[in-house]
């Protein structure tokens, strides 16, 4: 399903949906402790849910068994939290988030390092990542393409020299967690869907510290970069806006 033109009352509860979202996020990045398990972070983060009222997106959501994805090191993305898998110190860790506040999603991923960093480019990793994404909301406006987003993120991660996952990508949101168009992460400006002021799309990089490629772990879910390098996943809602972008995922 294409992602449409939000009405007023329609952007006035996804704003709510990615406050809550944003603030959730938050909560679990300051409560985050080596020692703690994903699952841990996980019931933290149903009991906020619950706290706020609203719905977990993601629960459910083609069969995903819990209400927030949570990934490891070399884990990409889809991580299912798991009470036997220990968060140590220096792991970084990705927290991928949605909430349906009266039937409208927002979708919201930052990524943490548990205690202290084990080497200064894993900070790196995610203050680069981070600001591709910031680079990809920068060139979001009214009649901009899917490329022209794509182009600055790719843009900002080749300078870097991380790899860029090309099989997952950002998409539109707000109806559905997944709606069209897809929103890659690498690509040419001036090509793809056109995007219209009052549309939601969610941009989100994922950067690997080496090769692009990745897999799917037995589990079904659990994406994994293939060479075992670690990677790094941040992503924002946005509202596009006729001169530019709203962040709807932050506090």
């Amino acid at each position: 399903m294409m992602t449409r033109v939000k009405t007023a009352d329609e952007i006035k509860r996804m704003r709510e949906s990615g406050r809550i979202t944003a603030a959730i996020v938050e909560l679990l990045g300051r409560r985050l402790t080596p020692g703690m398990s994903t699952k841990d972070l996980a019931l933290i983060a149903e009991a906020e849910i619950k706290n706020y009222g609203v719905r977990a997106a993601f629960l459910g959501y083609q069969g995903f068994p819990d209400v927030i994805c949570i990934s490891l090191n070399d884990e990409v993305v889809h991580g299912i939290p798991r009470a036997d898998r220990i968060i140590k110190d220096g792991d970084i860790v990705k927290l991928d988030f949605g909430v349906d506040y009266q039937g409208m999603i927002t979708d919201h991923a930052r990524s943490f390092i548990a205690g202290k960093p084990l080497k200064k480019s894993h900070v790196k990793l995610l203050e680069r990542t981070r600001q591709s994404l910031e680079a990809g909301i920068m060139a979001v406006h009214d009649r901009c393409r899917t490329g022209d987003i794509a182009a600055a993120v790719q843009a900002e991660l080749d300078q870097a020299g991380y790899g860029i996952v090309r099989d997952l990508v950002g998409h539109g949101v707000g109806h559905h967690i997944h709606e069209d168009p897809n929103i890659p992460n690498y690509g040419r400006a001036g090509t793809g869907p056109w995007l219209d002021a009052g549309m939601t799309i969610a941009i989100e990089p994922m950067a690997t510290m080496g090769d692009w490629r990745v897999y799917e772990a037995d589990d079904g879910w659990t994406i994994l970069t293939h060479d075992g390098s670690l990677a790094a996943h941040f992503e924002h809602t946005v509202l596009i806006t006729p001169d530019g972008a709203e962040v709807l995922t932050q506090i």
